[in-house]
């Protein structure tokens, strides 16, 4: 089996080249072509958590995005200038992504749980020209106004309507059905998202259409060969982030199939709901929301008609406690999946592959805790400080090579960061043409090939002179019926310059008592090494989080480092 597994996936990783045409619009590949091709099918099925509900064919969005790209043009937005889009899942904002790529303008997503601050900041970098804003974001746009000379106009979008400069539907009512389309380079820039760094303030990673295609092999196989015959896609995952837009969204249009996009706060049970009544076949769900659901609705498949053939998870490690509860109580094995905004969806596992004969065959089946074998397409390497590839199970940096496994340019990569060639050139390791790129994320490579995260770089820490790797300690409090998550940081300590310690979210109905700080530390080490029990526990209420899933480790350490500063002191 073993053997079959790996000649499914050689096949497929060397057998597979990269065809990147010169000029490519991802406005006409995900819309313009099935709006001529099948123009009745569904696009959006959209659901408002208050009940209210719409579906949009391909043909209705093209037609609106048209209407929008002449009303862009209208109010002075041309090539290459920047569009913020502040809302969230709904159809104006799949309407909103066909209407600036056509326009040949850049997209740039802004998630509606920015404060002030967070848009002042990305609006005045980028410079962006007009935004589109719904009820959401309204108010913090508003306010973050003052601070951007180069905003020029705010369009209010649905019941924002009235507090803007001008309204998305009256806008739309005057402009014509049609639109042609501009022939963009496939190199040119499509997307303008900004992520956080370890350091310094966040870096817009600027994006090409070409990035689309980059995509897609991770896509189908994460997803066990997407699509099939009635393939329906949900995620929770905000289009504001690189997991929602080109994890989610644009990929699923691009085969013309139809994306639940869901208005409303993530909840397990509605989760379930919502997949088994539009009868959801592939999802993406960060392990955060998996966990929930885990302790929420331990046997879905008894309250639930799921119709779900396969499951990506991304953003943290998976854990075994969770990628069992996906096999035995969801009947799928969850697929993890490993990438970041500057070079997305290139690690991977993945269920089945579909020949060309229509006959589905196992692929690379996943491995408990591995992230997984590079997707086609991409050449990956666990890479040392002077950008040697390291030997098989030592711990490196991942990176990715500029060019795939027959040498031929990958078209993953970003084309830099915007306003910021110095931290451009820092991510990359060797010859500009003929180089590696830096992810910042350590793990080890195992003789076959498989990918075991250890954390983010900075993540990683020393304890008693042991490497520390948190997400194997968080994944086994997990287990524990008490916990319903858990981070581990490194709480400075003078003889042994760090110690483990573990913030813990209680799962209901549990107390944080020092008998039960015993009882997890006497769990850890019975599954652990000795030096990785949290000697020190501190329950929370809840773990600061990213809007993209991720536990924010770092407010934690520092945290730590500022009580300990404060101790001194003392």
């Amino acid at each position: 089996m073993k053997q079959a597994a790996n000649s499914a996936y050689d096949m497929l990783h060397h057998g597979f080249h990269w065809k990147l045409p010169r000029r490519f619009n991802i406005a006409d590949v995900c819309c313009t072509r099935w709006a001529g091709e099948t123009p009745e099918a569904t696009a959006v099925l959209y659901e408002h958590e208050n009940g209210q509900s719409q579906r949009c064919s391909y043909g209705e969005l093209q037609t609106l995005a048209n209407r929008l790209s002449h009303a862009l043009q209208r109010l002075g937005v041309a090539r290459g200038d920047r569009v913020a889009i502040v809302m969230p899942q709904r159809i104006e904002t799949a309407v909103a992504h066909i209407a600036i790529y056509q326009l040949g303008a850049v997209a740039m997503p802004l998630s509606m749980l920015f404060g002030p601050d967070a848009l002042a900041y990305r609006l005045q970098h980028s410079e962006a020209r007009l935004a589109l804003v719904d009820e959401s974001a309204i108010g913090n746009l508003l306010a973050a106004r003052a601070e951007c000379p180069s905003l020029q106009t705010i369009v209010a979008v649905g019941a924002a309507q009235g507090q803007g400069d001008a309204d998305w539907a009256t806008l739309l009512a005057r402009e014509p059905a049609s639109f042609t389309a501009l022939a963009t380079h496939a190199d040119e820039a499509a997307v303008l998202i900004y992520t956080s760094g370890t350091t310094g303030p966040p870096k817009g990673a600027l994006i090409p259409h070409r990035a689309l295609i980059g995509n897609l092999s991770g896509f189908v196989c994460s997803q066990n060969w997407f699509p099939q015959r009635g393939d329906v896609f949900w995620s929770p995952a905000d289009w504001a982030w690189t997991g929602g837009l080109m994890d989610a969204l644009l990929p699923t249009l691009y085969f013309g199939h139809p994306i639940v996009a869901y208005q409303g706060r993530f909840a397990p049970d509605k989760a379930f709901e919502l997949m088994a009544r539009h009868g959801v076949t592939n999802t993406f769900l960060f392990p955060t929301a998996l966990k929930a659901m885990m302790k929420a609705v331990p046997a879905p498949r008894e309250r639930y008609p799921l119709k779900l053939r396969a499951i990506m998870s991304a953003g943290e490690a998976v854990g075994d406690a969770v990628f069992d509860y996906c096999q035995s109580k969801l009947g799928v094995t969850v697929n993890e999946m490993f990438g970041q905004t500057e070079i997305n969806y290139v690690v991977g596992n993945c269920g089945q592959y579909v020949d060309t004969t229509g006959t589905a065959h196992e692929a690379w089946p996943a491995r408990p805790g591995s992230m997984g074998r590079p997707y086609p397409g991409h050449r990956i390497a666990v890479i040392d400080d002077e950008g040697s590839e390291c030997p098989r199970g030592t711990p490196g940096d991942v990176a990715v090579h500029r060019r795939d496994v027959h040498g031929q340019p990958d078209p993953i990569f970003f084309l830099g960061y915007w306003k910021n060639n110095d931290a451009t050139r820092a991510k990359f390791t060797g010859d500009p043409d003929d180089s590696w790129c830096r992810t910042g994320d350590t793990a080890v490579m195992d003789e076959d090939g498989y990918l075991w995260y250890q954390g983010r770089s900075d993540d990683v820490f020393k304890a008693a002179g042991y490497r520390i790797g948190p997400s194997e300690i968080e994944n086994c409090l997990v287990k524990h019926p008490a916990v319903a998550n858990a981070a581990v940081v490194p709480k400075p300590d003078a003889e042994r310059g760090a110690v483990v310690k573990a913030y813990v979210v209680l799962a209901a109905g549990h107390e944080g008592t020092p008998q039960l700080v015993e009882a997890l530390q006497q769990h850890v080490r019975g599954k652990l090494a000795p030096y990785e029990y949290p000697k020190e526990i501190e329950f929370i209420d809840a773990l600061p989080m990213t809007t993209t899933g991720k536990v924010q480790r770092k407010l934690l350490r520092l945290q730590e480092e500022q009580r300990a500063a404060a101790l001194g002191s003392g």
